[in-house]
């Protein structure tokens, strides 16, 4: 009898909590997003590739898990995947992702097994790449821009609830701007809620490494991860850097689309320059040797502590705030993209060997 008794009054307790209903999930692990700070690697705005690549195969190896460079990259991709890395060339030489942290990628890939040569780096200007330092020869891989307006995809097209302005290099743009009897097509023939695709994006690559640079951008506050892979590489994209929500709102869509999250394997932030205003084309006057490169498999934790470094800089310069600018991550967290707020994102440095 007592031992019974003893029975009912421990096991009491344990019958009332599975009468809350059924067990929770466990929460989801809270994104990390890695760093590396060497400050040898930038002097002067001049990049020191060899410090950088140090940076890259620690942060790479970190992400992965990895003790091995090689095994680390055979982690996100494989010699039959179709990669393409897209990198930000709009700063200039030394305002743009650097080519060391590229030439890194590159050697780690062929340290995994991968040709170099089967590799696309590319961003939509090919000016732009060659003045960054982008070149085929050097780099030993395809480096190209996207192909105005033949390198849109037709069958690839994104609907967004913003108007844009079409102009030369848009897909449609010719198509609509055909005069007829004479006469010059009204405005709103020139209006077009549809963006397409480049080709690259939805056709030759089937692994993305994004490579962005550590900036603000003038409309939306902070040109990083989500900003790289989607405006440069849509048509009509001056809409979704418009002041109104909405248009602000479908970056996040817009990277959610299937010619585009599902291929991103790692994305790569490069601060060894770090720019908070005026961006993302290169101003010195708001920018500075940050000596730093982060990486991560959440593109929000990563564009949203980009920011948070980028309004302190601002504050500390006595700049206006960006905050009402960014809020557009938080469409991206709901969106299911990733991790907006600080106090789920955890921040963990490496050490370059």
């Amino acid at each position: 009898m007592l031992r019974a008794a003893l029975f009912l009054i421990f096991a009491l307790p344990l019958r009332a909590a599975t009468d809350d209903g059924p067990p929770r999930a466990p929460a989801a692990p809270a994104p990390i997003v890695w760093f590396a700070t060497e400050p040898s690697a930038i002097d002067h705005f001049v990049e020191s590739p060899a410090v950088s690549a140090r940076m890259v195969d620690s942060l790479v190896m970190a992400v992965t898990g990895q003790s091995d460079i090689a095994a680390a990259w055979r982690k996100l991709v494989s010699p039959k995947d179709r990669i393409g890395i897209k990198v930000s060339a709009a700063g200039g030489r030394q305002f743009s992702t650097h080519p060391g942290v590229v030439e890194a990628i590159l050697a780690g890939l062929e340290r995994a097994g991968i040709e170099r040569k089967t590799v696309l780096v590319w961003d939509r200007d090919a000016a732009e790449l060659k003045a960054a330092g982008f070149e085929a020869r050097s780099l030993r891989c395809q480096v190209r821009g996207i192909d105005l307006p033949r390198g849109w995809d037709r069958n690839a097209p994104f609907q967004a609830p913003a108007l844009g302005k079409l102009i030369w290099g848009d897909l449609l743009f010719t198509e609509k701007s055909v005069k007829r009897l004479g006469k010059t097509p009204p405005e709103r023939d020139q209006l077009s809620s549809t963006s397409y695709i480049a080709s690259i994006v939805s056709h030759d690559v089937t692994k993305i490494i994004n490579v962005p640079v550590l900036s603000d951008e003038t409309n939306i506050g902070v040109a990083g991860a989500l900003y790289n892979l989607t405006v440069p590489n849509v048509d009509n994209w001056r809409r979704f850097l418009a002041s109104e929500g909405s248009a602000v709102d479908s970056i996040p869509e817009l990277y959610g689309d299937d010619h585009i999250a599902p291929k991103v394997v790692l994305h790569l932030m490069d601060g060894l320059v770090a720019q908070y205003a005026d961006g993302p084309r290169g101003n010195p006057n708001y920018a500075f040797p940050h000596a730093t490169l982060y990486a991560s498999h959440d593109p929000v934790a990563l564009d949203a502590t980009a920011a948070r470094k980028i309004e302190g800089w601002r504050k500390e310069s006595r700049l206006p705030s960006i905050a009402h600018r960014v809020e557009w991550l938080d469409a991206a967290e709901k969106g299911g993209l990733g991790t907006a707020a600080e106090a789920r994102v955890v921040l963990r440095a490496v050490t370059p060997p």
